[in-house]
Order: structure tokens, then sequence, then C-alpha cells
């Protein structure tokens, strides 16, 4: 890997429900296990910038979900509560018995499904950027929620998606993440992968009945300046979940890349002891 690209362990794939996901594990030998889903439309290398931080937190074993990344499409698992079943069994897969899941935007929802069913697999959630209401979507958001699979036959999703996130990061994105992020969505991929978001206005209100009934300490970072989640979606959770905590922090979408310092110092804080408090 060139400079500028920290994440440099064996990239790795393992079969799990017959889905082909892609992973790499590093940190620690001893700990509580940290599993990082990663946001879409990027890849697992969107931890690049808070990767040595969070390595230093006990063993990491980063994710791309199925139809995410570079991890095998399967159609009936596009949904935040199909995915959230699909957590459990990657947690078991693993060999996860507890685990901080560190999921933001898409695996916001797909964790806190999983944590609704099976909450003795979750230690906390770091959660954020992942649409939670569907009034408080952005506008770009809500029209891809509201779109459908039709408009976009014909189209190739990398070039797009390299497009937004070269042109909305508020950092400078490598270029081979970016080439990784391109083969994510690319051809038919984005479009598939968009039928996650699609399932909000089915999903989204069955979520918020299983809020208050979540025990799991939840925090939720928000980009003060999202413009597809609006920081809102963060207060909203964090208004119905028991034990949670909500921080807004200055970055657009990409908190994890806008504001990697902050991201990492809040997480670690949050998984060292701050998750006891809340």
């Amino acid at each position: 890997m060139a400079d500028g690209i920290f994440i440099k362990e064996t990239i790795d794939h393992l079969s799990v429900d017959g889905v082909s996901v892609r992973y790499v594990k590093a940190g620690k030998e001893n700990g509580v296990p940290l599993l990082l889903t990663a946001p879409w439309p990027e890849s697992i290398f969107a931890f690049n910038l808070v990767w040595s931080d969070l390595c230093k937190l006990g063993p990491v074993i980063a994710v791309d979900l199925p139809g995410f990344g570079q991890s095998q499409a399967r159609e009936d698992l596009m949904s935040p509560d199909a995915m959230g079943n699909f957590v459990i069994k990657l947690m078991a897969a693993f060999g996860i018995e507890r685990s901080h899941v560190i999921a933001p935007d898409v695996g916001t929802l797909a964790a806190l499904f999983a944590a609704s069913k099976r909450p003795d697999l979750f230690e906390s959630i770091v959660a954020g950027s992942g649409g939670a209401s569907m009034p408080l979507l952005g506008e770009s958001l809500a029209q891809v929620v509201a779109s459908k699979k039709a408009a976009y036959v014909g189209s190739d999703g990398g070039e797009q998606v390299v497009k937004f996130v070269s042109g909305s990061a508020r950092v400078t994105i490598p270029t081979e993440i970016l080439e990784d992020y391109r083969l994510s969505s690319e051809g038919q991929r984005w479009n598939e992968a968009a039928d996650f978001v699609r399932a909000y206005s089915t999903d989204l209100p069955r979520l918020e009945k299983l809020l208050p009934d979540i025990q799991t300490p939840v925090l939720v970072i928000s980009g003060k300046d999202d413009p597809l989640v609006p920081p809102s979606n963060g207060d909203f959770l964090a208004g119905l979940l028991p034990h949670s905590r909500a921080e807004i922090v200055e970055a657009g979408h990409f908190v994890w890349e806008d504001a990697s310092a902050d991201y990492a110092r809040l997480v670690s804080s949050w998984i060292m002891d701050g998750y006891r408090s809340v």
C-alpha cells in the first residue's frame, strides 16, 4: 500500500451464511473485540485515518457488509432488519461472543436491529451518520430512498461515487482508497446496494418502536454539516435509546475521515470507559 494508507494488514474473505465477506483483522490480542462495519458508499478503507487509534483498544475486525464495499451481494439481505440478522450470524462466524460494534452509516441500523434481538452480543455500539427517521433524512438521501431501481439501470455507480466522495470529503482521500471505493460501486453495485436504503420507509418506523427497549449503550456521532443525514437523526436516536449519548463534530457526512482525530478520540474515550456511564 502507498504512503498515507494505514490499513496494511492482509485483506481476507470469509464465507458467512453462503456469502463471501471481505474483512481485515488487526489490533491487540486481548480485550473486548471491536467489530467495524464499513459505511456506504465507501468500504473498510473508510477507517484508514482512525485505524491506528482503534487498533490500540483491542482486537479489531473490519468488514464490508454484504452488498457493500467488495463483499458479495445477496438481494434478500438488502434491508436494515435483514442485515441485522446477518450481523448476528457474522459475529458467530468470527467467534465473537461480545463486542463493541462501530457501525457508522448503514451499519447503524443493522447493528440496532441486531441488538434488539441479541443484546448479549453487544458491549456497546458506536452509531451515527445513518438515517434514523424518514422526515429527518437529507433531501438527496430521501430521493434515493424514494427511487426505483430502474432509474439507475445502465449507469456506472463507481465513477459517480469517486466524484461524490472526493468532492464531499474535507480531506484528500488517497488514490488507492478512491479506487477501492470505485470498485465497490462499479456497474450496478451501487444501485443494488441502494435497495438497503429503499427499505427505510418500511424498516425505520419498525426500528423506532424497538429503540426504547434496547439496553445496549450507544454513542451516536454526527457531522454538523452532514447533508445526507443531518444531526437531527442522531438526536432522534439518542432521545429514544435509554442508554445513549449524542455527539456532533465539525464534519460533513464522512465524519471518520473529515474529523478523524475527533472521531478517534470520541470512540476511544467511549470504549475505554465512557459507555459504562450512560
